[in-house]
């Protein structure tokens, strides 16, 4: 079995509940921080979408350079979110399913300049830098909706939210 084979029906569960959590970021709550030194609401729905389009640099390129690259966007609303998501998504989705186990293997790495922050296959950083730092923000996400009273959906079973099963 490729790694693909495995990777994507796992990757498509993640994304729709990452989705789903998405769609209930409440827009007048974008600027709301559960603690001064916490992401703001609009700033970690931003980060959890923009960390998806790292899918194709992961894919696509040796290396990304923190030093040379430009800060991601912060979305406005939660309609700019959605429809980044989905195009992420979509690109991510067909980098993932074009790749072979070869190119899975072959390393990447992070770095600052000439600081190399870590080097590891493609296929560990897809599992960790990508889908559990998604999967891990997107449950921060989820506190930040029952503090504030928005309904959380059902991710890997029935919310308090959304009933028994």
């Amino acid at each position: 079995m490729a790694f693909t084979d495995a990777l994507l029906p796992e990757f498509d569960q993640e994304m729709a509940s990452t989705r789903k959590t998405l769609e209930r970021v409440p827009e007048d709550k974008l600027g709301w921080k559960p603690h001064s030194k916490s992401y703001s609401m609009g700033q970690l729905a931003s980060h959890i979408v923009n960390m998806l389009g790292w899918t194709k640099v992961t894919m696509e390129e040796d290396s990304f350079d923190m030093a040379t690259n430009p800060q991601p966007p912060e979305y406005k609303s939660r309609q700019e979110l959605l429809e980044s998501f989905d195009r992420n998504i979509a690109e991510a989705r067909a980098s993932i399913a074009r790749a072979t186990d070869d190119q899975l293997k072959m390393p990447w790495s992070l770095k600052r300049g000439s600081q190399v922050f870590f080097t590891h296959p493609r296929i560990t950083l897809l599992r960790t830098f990508i889908m559990n730092h998604t999967i891990h923000h997107r449950a921060q996400l989820g506190v930040y909706l029952r503090l504030n009273d928005v309904p959380v959906p059902s991710v890997y079973g029935p919310s308090a939210d959304e009933g028994n099963m």
